[in-house]
């Protein structure tokens, strides 16, 4: 974690907007906390829950695509929580260790590399190579370029949000930590 306390508490879930849709069981940091401003919450969870609900790309691809901006954001809030949903995804244990190593690490498939590496420019460049989009689209259709490069956008500006505000882990959750460089 880049803070070791919120700048910003987490709303007691007494305070949350009667409005907002936050699902069943313990409302996690992240929502309690952008609950400060629901109208904003209200309308970024509608982009947030076609990244992480209705992508055309495969559960396991888009979970390796968030773990890599995580960790190229230093965000160890979201690296923590996607950990253990991309180990539900099927993401091995050892394929979410050499994330941190990158696209050039050995043991990635032709399009996990490609989609890593599509990452790494997004990060760096905000674009995209030919290159990249070549090898993107020998593996992947139209739309699921589409939502990967949304998807990185959306948890770089997520990673942005969480480190800026000093969102702290859920205590109901053990998080793993965010390797180091």
């Amino acid at each position: 974690m880049r803070l070791d306390r919120p700048r910003l508490d987490p709303l007691d879930p007494t305070e949350l907007d009667p409005d907002l849709k936050l699902g069943e069981g313990p409302v996690l940091n992240i929502f309690r906390t952008l609950a400060h401003h629901p109208k904003l919450l209200k309308r970024w969870l509608v982009f947030g829950n076609h990244v992480l609900m209705k992508s055309s790309l495969p559960t396991r691809e888009r979970e390796i695509a968030i773990l890599r901006t995580g960790f190229l954001c230093r965000s160890g809030y979201e690296w923590g929580q996607h950990v253990l949903i991309a180990r539900s995804a099927g993401v091995t244990d050892e394929e979410i260790e050499r994330i941190a190593d990158g696209p050039d690490a050995p043991g990635w498939s032709p399009s996990d590399r490609a989609m890593l590496q599509a990452c790494d420019e997004l990060q760096r460049d905000s674009f995209v190579s030919d290159e990249t989009w070549a090898a993107l689209s020998s593996h992947f259709d139209h739309q699921q370029i589409l939502d990967l490069v949304f998807c990185v956008g959306q948890y770089q500006l997520v990673s942005m949000a969480l480190n800026t505000l000093g969102v702290q882990p859920d205590d109901h959750l053990d998080l793993p930590p965010l390797p180091e460089r």
